[in-house]
């Protein structure tokens, strides 16, 4: 049983696609006001992981290449947006619906009952970023996107997730 749950999870994960949960511009936000961005550095309570360090490093590079598409220039040097990335990761557990296949088979007393529930078959972890794009001289966000995916381990489809994530998150900006 335990192949099977593994491979369902594998099945799960190399299918995942980011999933857009929100995006939000104040009324009157237009990318064509702003010639310039970067990013707030980033802090943290604790060391972060390497590999956590590494995919915000892709992330930033990713969303640096989507507004750069759009026209603008990143910048340290006073720029006109500043980005400030959320970036949570959470444990999930996958479960599934048992049958009446799973019953027990049960011979005795007539009162016995049997009924479906949700039991776990493996584990995975889920990202969400939040991406806010703030007017620097105003200092108030102006956008606001939301994404959400199952963290995949390799690199090279992490990579590919947070390309298409990042893609999918500023297509509609303007």
């Amino acid at each position: 049983m335990n192949r099977i749950a593994s491979l369902i999870i594998l099945l799960f994960v190399g299918c995942s696609s980011v999933r857009i949960v929100s995006t939000n511009p104040t009324e009157g936000f237009s990318l064509s006001n702003y010639k310039t961005f970067d990013f707030y550095k980033v802090t943290t309570e604790e060391e972060p992981s390497p590999t956590f360090t590494q995919r915000t490093e892709w992330i930033k590079s990713e969303i640096s290449k989507q507004l750069t598409n759009k026209g603008l220039i990143q910048t340290a040097d006073n720029p006109d947006l500043l980005i400030n990335l959320g970036i949570v990761v959470e444990e999930k557990v996958q479960t599934r619906e048992t049958t009446i296949r799973d019953a027990p088979m049960y011979m005795g007393q007539r009162n016995y009952s049997w009924q479906s529930q949700e039991v776990p078959v493996g584990t995975y972890e889920e990202g969400t970023v939040t991406v806010d794009l703030v007017d620097r001289k105003k200092d108030e966000r102006v956008w606001e996107g939301v994404a959400s995916s199952v963290i995949v381990k390799k690199d090279e489809a992490s990579r590919k997730n947070i390309a298409d994530g990042a893609e999918k998150l500023f297509a509609k900006v303007k």
